[in-house]
């Protein structure tokens, strides 16, 4: 009889008995945390029906779902767990309280190009906090208080919470007269990490943007000095866009309100290169580091959506949220 080679699929994980205790152990902790801030617990499908989960999916996240037919059927397994959520919010709103804080713990599944740190399948563990018509910015500094206070439960004494606000990118592409190229330009500038500085330089190229708004753009990500000292850096650029100027008023409080919770002044910053490269972020955005283990990439990643449920109610339910990959 012939054997076939038992093998798993590349970018699938399993876990010899030892690594899957302390895996349990860690998602626990995590767990536990996030109950601690009173969060509430939610599991959602993990195969949804095309039409539903892409209903707001677009380029890059379109190509990475995984997709098939059964019968009539056209599903696909979940990107991420905040798609889903809005469909339950959605789905559920007369049976909520507003504002629904969730957790949830699960699989998630990504086509992507295999390569070193990057998964198919992998856990997302999420919290999201979703107003009713309006979430108080408040919202968007208590989440780096979560973060601060999960890693320490993890035991990571040198990690850096790094935070940004697309209204300030978005408002200076809007004042280059770039905003039809703004996803484009947001997707690249996520990636500096990864790829560098020249090679970023050289795909906005490939966008044909002039080479003195390219330089502008580096210019505005590279900005340095304390937290304070790029707040002021930001407002000395003076430009004259309404969608900067919120932005900068966004992070602005968001600054005063993380010192408030007292999470450290060294393990958080601002970081104009961070911009998250899905679709659905309209305002602040986060990126966590190991300070030690800096190859790694961010390990913790989220952000403000203003209105990720509109593809599925009328109704407008503003949210935030983190997620630890």
């Amino acid at each position: 009889m012939n054997k076939t080679e038992p093998r798993t699929l590349p970018g699938f994980m399993e876990l010899l008995p030892q690594e899957q205790i302390l895996f349990n152990h860690m998602k626990d902790t995590i767990r536990k945390s996030y109950e601690k801030f009173g969060f509430l617990p939610l599991d959602t499908p993990i195969i949804e029906d095309s039409k539903v989960l892409l209903a707001k999916a677009g380029g890059e996240t379109e190509k990475q779902i995984y997709r098939f037919n059964k019968g009539d059927n056209d599903l696909s397994l979940r990107f991420d767990l905040t798609v889903p959520l809005a469909k339950y919010v959605a789905k559920n709103y007369g049976n909520l309280a507003f504002p629904f804080r969730r957790y949830q713990i699960g699989k998630v599944y990504r086509g992507e190009k295999q390569q070193k740190g990057r998964f198919r399948e992998f856990y997302q563990c999420d919290i999201d906090i979703i107003g009713d018509g309006e979430l108080s910015i408040i919202n968007d500094a208590e989440l780096p208080n979560v973060i601060y206070n999960t890693f320490k439960e993890l035991g990571f004494q040198k990690f850096t919470i790094c935070m940004n606000n697309r209204k300030l990118l978005n408002g200076l592409f809007e004042s280059l007269a770039l905003d039809g190229l703004s996803a484009d330009i947001l997707r690249i500038i996520d990636k500096i990490e990864k790829i560098g500085k020249e090679k970023v330089i050289k795909e906005l190229q490939e966008l044909n943007i002039d080479l003195e708004k390219i330089n502008q753009i580096m210019y505005f990500i590279e900005i340095k000095g304390s937290t304070d000292e790029k707040l002021q850096a930001l407002k000395d650029l003076k430009i004259s866009s309404e969608k900067f100027e919120k932005g900068l008023q966004e992070l602005e409080n968001v600054v005063k309100y993380i010192r408030l919770f007292e999470v450290p002044e060294e393990s958080f910053k601002i970081d104009l290169t961070i911009a998250r490269g899905l679709d659905y972020y309209t305002g602040t955005v986060y990126e966590t580091f190991l300070d030690d283990y800096k190859s790694l990439g961010s390990i913790c990643s989220g952000g403000r959506y203003e209105n990720l449920a509109e593809y599925y109610t009328d109704k407008r339910l503003p949210g935030v949220g983190i997620s630890i990959g």
